[in-house]
């Protein structure tokens, strides 16, 4: 036995012993250890409770590794696939279909489109409703699907219709409150081409002539009043087999040969009045324009 072992063997002995020693219980015991087990069984429970619901909101809402429900994301972008409602504004680049199936955008009320630039200014606005189309824009075009020409442009200056035909099919026609420019202006076959004016005037103007041309049928110019044929420098040209003039007054005129009258009048001479207005006089030996002339004064 060593030294140190000695001594500490003696110290032990020589100590003095507690007759009525007291033990002191160690942990947790009563009530407080009934209510820390109902803590940890309540715990355990919400979080059975917590694990259910978040699976079965997984399940419902078919969260998959590519996305959730109809929504898949893939690389180029998220697809949708089915009914979908959007509840809030909806920004987006790109919208398309699948290849075999339409895109169809439907609202309770309407559908707009706003386009923006990139101070968040509105350029342009395309409104689908229940009464009209409305198109808010500097210039709207359509274009063809083939070649892409222009088939009908608008803006605030000028609408312009790129089609090789204009047809209106409407009943009353068409209907313009101010000047038309078009070079050529044609009817349907076997069609009238019928040009009016109901309350106000109809003039057709052109710098270098206009063409009025029926090539199997009639040409007719009706007024209440009065037409005028006027040319400023050149001349008035009718050119036909016959040409004729109806409801002309006709002056008297009193010839001294019996015969003639008694005989009915068949032959008429054509006089003009100094104001151009045309009459017809009998046909004499001579000229009777003169003997008949009273119908100027009057006229």
């Amino acid at each position: 036995m060593t030294r140190e072992q000695y001594i500490l063997a003696t110290q032990q002995n020589n100590l003095p012993r507690a007759e009525n020693a007291q033990l002191y219980p160690v942990g947790i015991y009563g009530w407080r250890k009934r209510c820390l087990y109902f803590f940890v069984l309540l715990l355990l429970v919400t979080m059975i409770v917590n694990l259910a619901m978040t699976i079965w909101i997984l399940k419902v809402m078919n969260f998959t590794v590519d996305g959730m429900g109809n929504l898949r994301v893939t690389k180029k972008g998220i697809r949708l696939e089915g009914i979908s409602e959007f509840l809030l504004p909806l920004y987006v680049k790109e919208i398309h279909s699948r290849k075999d199936s339409p895109l169809v955008l439907q609202s309770d009320r309407n559908v707009t489109v706003n386009a923006r630039n990139h101070m968040g200014q509105l350029t342009g606005q395309l409104t689908v409703g229940a009464d009209a189309v409305e198109a808010q824009c500097k210039r709207f075009e359509v274009r063809a699907s083939e070649d892409g020409r222009v088939l009908f442009s608008a803006d605030e200056d000028e609408i312009t219709i790129g089609a090789e035909k204009l047809k209106v099919t409407g009943t009353e026609g068409a209907v313009f409150g101010h000047s038309v420019e078009t070079p050529h202006i044609r009817a349907e076959p076997s069609q009238d081409l019928r040009l009016e004016s109901p309350t106000r005037s109809l003039i057709m103007e052109a710098p270098r002539g206009v063409q009025v041309s029926a090539a199997a049928g009639d040409f007719k110019a009706t007024c209440r009043k009065e037409l005028h044929l006027q040319s400023t420098e050149g001349e008035i040209f009718l050119n036909a087999e016959k040409i004729r003039l109806g409801n002309l007054p006709t002056g008297s005129f009193s010839s001294s040969s019996p015969s003639s009258s008694n005989s009915r009048q068949a032959v008429y001479e054509l006089c003009v009045c100094p104001n151009g207005k045309l009459y017809l006089s009998p046909a004499g030996l001579g000229s009777t324009c003169q003997s008949s002339s009273s119908i100027c004064l009057w006229s």
